[in-house]
């Protein structure tokens, strides 16, 4: 008998990894790309798992640090997105960013040659139709207003929204590197690195107040008509009250929180040294991050904006080093959108109002490129279970994507609810025995101390790899 396929609609992150998963699982898999028959405003190809922001996968550290965890479980269960990543990256430091170009066209030409996986060009304006007894919903951000107002519809649940912000890319040849320098903080290397995989540019104190000056001062952009809901205010009106994610803040709405906040967070200067002026620190840096494996564009890390493009050009050629500099991008804001899934979904990613319907990625309220990708993964394994007539049981909540998947079908508080991204705040507390470590006192007596700092991240790592590998040994004896 030929077995029915089960629609995934959205081919971004999470659209491709569910994909990906199900046909490995040997269950063919229809995945519908509205683009590019329909376009969107953030999106410039028709390829899948396209990134429209950064192109970093943040931390790959998976001892100390909760991103870096969430890529080692992905790697663990045959990640499309992690392996694609991985033969795209470029140096980052300790994190993981790729060539997105590559990137792209990596699991692009992955889905398309799987004999389980058809690609379908074309939007769906609607609800699924009834036959599709399957179904995964992975749009994203930018879902297409008639799907959205149909789901919406469907729950009672007014539109969700906040707003992400893009930094600015730059030509490497247009740096001054007679005043810019290359180094990872703390000479740290990552997964392509050397330790000196970012363009430095420093600030004295003088050069770095002008800057917030010029920044707090600028001419910004208003939203486009799209992406607003019927009936808002003026855009002016709504400017002033916008929900912003605390992960992707304009650079300058930190800038008003207080003249030092930049230096303290993406401007901070520690673990930095200046090689053309070693004697005297830097008051505030400015990084840049390789954009592609080129080594040609490199973007400016933590500085999405949403000044108008003229201002962007003006005040970011204040920066030393980026006088010259010539963008291959600005910088920009784009609306996103997600459900109340703590309300809306059951423990299995389905749609409490109509089952055959799963949601994954962004639109049910994780935020990050990893995030949106492991979301997909589980849900993936969720519906190719179920056509496979067995039974899933989801990954522990001390894992990443147990804690993560356990906060959008449950653990958030659906009154308050607001995307987030994997940290160790989702995972339970560790036990007694697990946050301390035994010793020796000077009497000879054997004591327990509490684990601190790294030794306490590790703790909460090592947790996790161990249970996920329980779980995965399950999983192969249920198979």
């Amino acid at each position: 008998m030929t077995m029915k396929p089960i629609h995934i609609i959205g081919a971004g992150l999470a659209g491709s990894e569910a994909a990906w998963q199900i046909a490995e699982m040997g269950v063919p898999v229809v995945l519908h790309e509205m683009r590019p028959q329909v376009k969107t405003p953030a999106h410039n190809t028709d390829g899948c798992a396209e990134l429209v922001c950064s192109n970093s996968f943040r931390s790959d550290d998976h001892e100390h640090n909760a991103v870096g965890l969430i890529h080692e479980e992905m790697r663990r269960l045959n990640s499309l997105i992690m392996r694609e990543g991985g033969k795209a990256a470029v140096p980052a430091g300790g994190a993981l960013a790729v060539d997105r170009d590559i990137f792209s066209g990596g699991v692009t030409k992955a889905l398309s040659e799987h004999p389980l996986i058809t690609i379908e060009r074309g939007e769906v304006d609607g609800l699924p139709p009834e036959d599709w007894d399957n179904v995964i919903i992975a749009t994203g951000p930018l879902t297409s207003s008639k799907l959205a107002e149909a789901i919406a519809d469907l729950t009672g649940e007014g539109e969700l929204a906040f707003f992400d912000a893009i930094a600015p890319i730059v030509h490497t040849e247009s740096i001054n590197m007679d005043i810019a320098w290359f180094q990872s903080r703390y000479d740290k290397e990552g997964p392509a690195g050397s330790g000196k995989d970012y363009i430095n540019c420093p600030m004295t104190k003088e050069q770095y107040e002008t800057f917030i000056e010029e920044l707090t001062n600028a001419e910004y952009g208003l939203f486009k008509e799209w992406e607003l809901p019927s009936g808002s205010p003026t855009l002016a009106e709504q400017e002033e009250d916008t929900p912003y994610f605390e992960g992707c803040m304009p650079i300058e709405i930190m800038a008003a929180r207080g003249i030092e906040t930049l230096r303290f967070g993406p401007m901070k200067p520690v673990g930095l040294t200046n090689p053309h002026n070693p004697d005297e620190k830097p008051y505030a840096v400015v990084q840049l991050r390789q954009d592609n494996a080129l080594g040609t564009l490199y973007n400016m890390v933590g500085f999405q904006t949403k000044m108008k493009w003229g201002e962007q050009t003006r005040v970011f050629k204040t920066i030393p080093g980026l006088e010259d500099a010539v963008f291959a991008r600005l910088g920009g804001l784009h609306r996103n959108t997600f459900i109340n899934s703590p309300k809306l979904l059951d423990s299995q990613l389905r749609l409490k109002a109509l089952p055959r319907i799963r949601f994954a990625g962004q639109i049910t309220g994780c935020e990050g490129y990893v995030e949106s990708a492991a979301v997909g993964l589980i849900a993936g394994r969720m519906a190719a279970a179920e056509r496979l007539g067995r039974s899933f049981e989801t990954p522990p909540v001390t894992t990443a994507l147990g804690s993560l998947l356990n906060h959008i079908t449950g653990g958030a508080n659906a009154d308050t609810f607001q995307p987030m991204n994997i940290n160790f705040g989702l995972f339970p507390p560790l036990t007694k025995e697990e946050a301390t470590v035994e010793y020796i006192n000077k009497q000879g007596k054997t004591k327990r101390a509490k684990l601190k700092g790294q030794d306490r991240k590790k703790a909460y790592t090592s947790r996790a790899l161990r249970d996920l590998e329980g779980w995965l040994g399950a999983l192969k004896k249920a198979a």
